[in-house]
């Protein structure tokens, strides 16, 4: 689970809805102080959120992008109904990135689009219904094809559990289940705050959306063939480690979309929460190469 820096949005930071004819979805938005260059919609993974980029969207709007992060449909401030898994499979979510593309439209200059790990996902099928919107593509710790069979066997026994589990008690389950870190063990005062945000943040996820998506992530079939034909840049970022997609597998999909290719030093599955500094500096780059 992606652990943001904080829930608050920091000066230069606004929750802005964005609606769209699919519905709206809840968005953090930075921007520069004059007309931005370019948009970046940033898309993130299972069980995050768009807090997930909260340390980059200033950086980003400082480098004249207009930055917006956004909760997917049913995940934490968008809502989404929680019983009915059918408006969370993979294309009805692309359909929605299209939608949220659209409705950003009158921001001056080209569309990036970036989804981290299953928004990766989720983004590559948005592309590959329609690449027209898209400047770039970044596919941030996000493999070719479904999950490592480790993680294969936490999402299914994530699944089970919400079968016949409340959202409460899966969270205690797996609060149960993690090993302590220095940094978390304190639990007064701030640290309390946080880890009381990240529960808010599960329980107001749907649970449908975990378990259709969760699916997602351990069915997704390679289409890299696919995307590759679309002639689309794309952008492979990771850190050094990766228990999701093993980092040899994703410098071998870099090398069969012919793809830019970044790692960033002591990152893991999220560089965005685990190096925001690092990461945004290369997405920079990147994108100011497409300009």
């Amino acid at each position: 689970m992606s652990r943001p820096p904080t829930f608050t949005p920091p000066p230069g930071t606004r929750a802005v809805p964005l609606h769209t004819p699919r519905g709206t979805f809840a968005t953090l938005q930075a921007e520069p102080d004059s007309a931005p260059h370019a948009t970046v919609l940033l898309l993130p993974g299972f069980t995050g959120s768009k807090e997930d980029f909260i340390a980059m969207l200033v950086p980003l709007a400082r480098a004249g992008y207009h930055a917006v992060a956004v909760d997917g449909r049913g995940q934490y401030e968008s809502e989404g109904p929680r019983d009915d898994e059918s408006p969370y499979v993979q294309a009805e979510l692309a359909r929605d990135v299209l939608a949220q593309a659209t409705a950003l439209t009158d921001t001056p200059g080209p569309l990036h689009l970036l989804g981290h790990s299953l928004g990766g996902q989720i983004s590559r099928a948005a592309a590959l219904l329609d690449p027209a919107p898209f400047r770039t593509l970044t596919l941030m710790s996000s493999g070719p094809a479904e999950v490592d069979p480790s993680q294969q066997e936490k999402v299914a026994l994530l699944t089970q559990a919400l079968g016949f589990m409340d959202m409460g008690e899966v969270w205690d389950a797996m609060q149960a289940m993690e090993t302590p870190v220095p940094e978390e063990t304190d639990t007064e005062g701030k640290d309390r705050e946080h880890e009381e945000a990240l529960r808010h943040r599960w329980l107001l996820h749907s649970p449908a959306q975990l378990i259709a998506t969760g699916r997602a992530l351990t069915t997704e079939p390679d289409r890299i063939p696919e995307l590759h034909t679309l002639g689309l840049p794309v952008h492979v970022l990771s850190g050094t480690v990766d228990d999701t997609w093993p980092v040899p597998l994703l410098d071998d999909m870099a090398v069969r979309l012919g793809a830019h290719r970044t790692v960033i030093k002591g990152a893991g599955h999220s560089p965005n929460t685990d190096r925001p500094d690092e990461t945004t500096r290369a997405l920079v780059g990147f994108w100011d190469s497409y300009r």
